[in-house]
């Protein structure tokens, strides 16, 4: 029309305008607005000020506003709206005042505005102030009103205000009751936004998808599985369950609460699930160790195209984590780059722990330092994967570092500096930073902490002093608490103190396998052979049955694993004669030591079984599939025992290869007949 000189009537711009406000079409608005001349009909030029505010130029709008001949209050309520949207508040207040000044009255749509914008407590004054404002024009009875004035005190903390506005409403509508339950769990009462929803229900309040959102986040903070299947049951009710907008919150509700199972069944009656459901499962399928369930979900959704988020993303990463998929966890690491899907910190973290716990920790240190201002979720991270890896020196570097940089320490940063103190033996270190922790840094120690600590003393062969610290502790000792004092016994042969550690476990925790192990070295140590056989039949009475030894590596791409004795394996016997070649002696000793690998063989069988432990069977095979020089990355489900530990020294000095084993407590750098752990884990 406009090429064809053919006249627009005013209406038409009406809808042209609605148009580009629509589709946020700045560009185009523009042209409309030189199309409409310097004096565009009066009607018009509130939508052209309206068309500026939904494309974000709040510049433009301004601009226009101030240009105005002739205001009306329409004008006046776009413009305070519109800043008041932004955030830009002095801005809107100014505005506010300039009404106050002027013949006009403020509008309720003015008021609802401005107080839905107050949203800390440093607005609190200035909203009290406003509604002293309302209520001296009149507005109270407006439903609209009254539920942003409870908005306004709930969000800026103020949330016995928000109660009172509330109950002296008229009228309540859907809105004010969602309005009171979320002020109810940003404030931790959860118990009263149950409340709250109760008395919707009796009332026959419409309930819509946004209720049923908050009312199952405060039940999976309670953990209240009871009021949450009641909620379910009325979601199903009134139908709602294969919507994604109820459904998706059921499914988080079931996760939270630890319940996959049902969170799964939530999850495959939604519809359509867009992305933040399927992170809600993925994170559960993560949770309860279904790692591998994980990543062949991802695949799938990937392959598919569906739309993926950067929580689907840091799922995968700590999935990768788990199970020490390198390849995987730097292919999705790519990809998240590539679609620019890497959760700031949160993800990068995730990242962080990933690399280390795969044996790369060079890539932990460039994702951590790729981090503009590394928050303490990254700072932890760097610093428990250092702790890992044996690095202790650097761990404690970082924790300085940490401190000078100002950021806020947590309960877990000190649990990855104490961890990596107690793998080097740092006794003095370890005492000065648990006396910090409350006095310089404002976090209470917790029971994990002095467990740390007992551990550090029992590693070090201070036994008494472990003992002397347990009795101090202002904490009811628990079983790993004895557990580490055990383990100190065993190593230093302490069979008198060990006796009493592992009669206390045992009240505690009379079925943790490894403590009978523990018992079962301490006894066989110190010649006790009787009381050795007895805890072994104990073991055997009792039906104990530890997870199985498993190790993995991974060459050209795929994983090979091996379990103790493993003889499936295509080049068996290659890896065999491989073992046989190295010539490490494993004729059982007097001192021999039962390790997890062992528990469902005797000890007659013993001598045949060491040679066979499943990282030995990785190592030879990375050593027949891999060329020299290149290392030999195993991982291993179990603790790995001494002779195990002997082998990859000797492998690693007769080969004249560098071996890396990571086992459940740290990884283990074999070079040249050295470890890094130095004998010491």
């Amino acid at each position: 029309m406009n090429r064809c000189n053919v006249p627009v009537a005013p209406q038409s711009f009406k809808h042209l305008l609605h148009a580009c406000a629509t589709l946020r079409s700045l560009d185009f608005g523009k042209l409309v607005h030189k199309l409409l001349g310097e004096y565009p009909p009066p009607f018009l030029v509130n939508l052209l000020l309206q068309m500026y505010c939904d494309c974000g130029s709040i510049w433009d709008a301004r601009k226009l506003f101030d240009e105005m001949g002739e205001r009306n209050l329409g004008s006046w309520v776009i413009i305070i709206s519109a800043y008041a949207n932004e955030g830009l508040l002095e801005s809107a207040l100014q505005l506010y005042l300039e009404i106050q000044d002027s013949n006009l009255e403020a509008t309720p749509s003015i008021y609802i505005s401005l107080l839905k914008s107050f949203s800390d407590i440093s607005y609190l004054e200035i909203g009290k102030q406003m509604h002293c404002q309302v209520i001296k024009a009149g507005f109270t009875n407006n439903v609209a009103i009254d539920t942003s004035i409870c908005n306004m005190y709930a969000k800026c903390g103020h949330l016995e205000s928000a109660e009172r506005s509330f109950d002296l409403m008229h009228e309540k509508n859907t809105v004010s009751w969602t309005t009171m339950m979320v002020g109810c769990t940003q404030a931790d009462k959860h118990e009263d936004a149950l409340r709250y929803f109760s008395k919707m229900v009796n009332e026959n309040v419409d309930l819509d998808d946004f209720v049923f959102s908050i009312i199952l986040k405060a039940c999976a903070a309670l953990d209240d599985r009871k009021t949450g299947n009641q909620v379910h049951g009325l979601i199903v009710k009134l139908g709602l369950e294969s919507e994604v907008s109820v459904g998706t919150p059921l499914v988080d509700f079931y996760v939270k609460c630890g319940d996959v199972e049902s969170a799964s069944r939530a999850f495959e009656r939604i519809s359509e699930p867009n992305d933040v459901s399927w992170s809600a499962i993925l994170c559960g399928y993560s949770q309860i160790g279904e790692f591998e369930k994980c990543a062949k979900v991802f695949k799938s959704l990937r392959s598919e195209g569906a739309v993926l988020n950067k929580f689907i993303y840091t799922s995968i990463f700590q999935a990768c984590s788990a199970v020490a998929d390198i390849n995987f966890g730097a292919q999705t690491h790519g990809d998240a780059i590539k679609k620019g899907l890497i959760s700031c910190l949160y993800g990068e973290s995730a990242m962080i722990t990933m690399y280390a716990k795969c044996g790369r920790l060079d890539y932990a240190y460039r994702v951590f330092e790729s981090i503009d201002k590394p928050d303490t979720v990254a700072w932890t991270a760097m610093i428990a994967g250092c702790a890992y890896h044996g690095n202790a020196s650097e761990a404690l570097t970082l924790f300085r570092k940490m401190k000078a940089s100002c950021v806020r320490m947590n309960a877990v940063t000190f649990v990855a500096v104490l961890t990596a103190c107690s793998h080097a033996g740092l006794v003095e270190e370890a005492k000065n930073c648990l006396e910090s922790m409350s006095s310089e840094h404002g976090v209470e120690p917790s029971i994990d902490h002095y467990d740390c600590m007992i551990d550090i003393y029992s590693r070090a062969g201070l036994l008494n002093e472990a003992l002397d610290f347990i009795n101090s502790m202002p904490f009811e000792p628990d079983a790993m608490s004895w557990k580490s004092l055990l383990g100190g016994c065993s190593i230093h042969r302490n069979y008198e103190l060990g006796k009493v550690a592992a009669e206390k476990l045992l009240q505690l925790d009379p079925k943790d396998t490894a403590a009978y192990i523990l018992m079962f070295n301490l006894h066989e140590l110190s010649g006790k052979w009787d009381e050795a056989a007895s805890v072994r039949k104990l073991m055997t009475e009792r039906d104990l049955k530890k997870e199985i030894g498993c190790s993995w590596i991974t060459v050209k791409s795929k994983v090979h694993q091996f379990v103790v004795g493993d003889r499936h394996h295509p080049q068996t016997q290659d890896i065999y004669s491989k073992l046989q070649e190295l010539r490490f002696s494993d004729a059982y000793r007097e001192n021999a030591i039962l390790s997890e690998d062992d528990v469902s063989n005797v000890l007659a069988e013993r001598k045949g079984q060491l040679l066979v432990h499943s990282e030995r069977l990785a190592i030879a095979f990375g050593l027949i599939s891999t060329g020299a020089g290149t290392p030999i990355v195993v991982f291993k489900n179990l603790r790995a025992c001494k002779d195990c530990h002997d082998f990859g020294k000797h492998v690693s000095l007769v080969m004249g290869r560098t071996i890396v084993v990571r086992d459940s407590s740290r990884f283990h750098h074999f070079k040249s007949g050295e470890c890094s752990c130095g004998d010491y884990w």
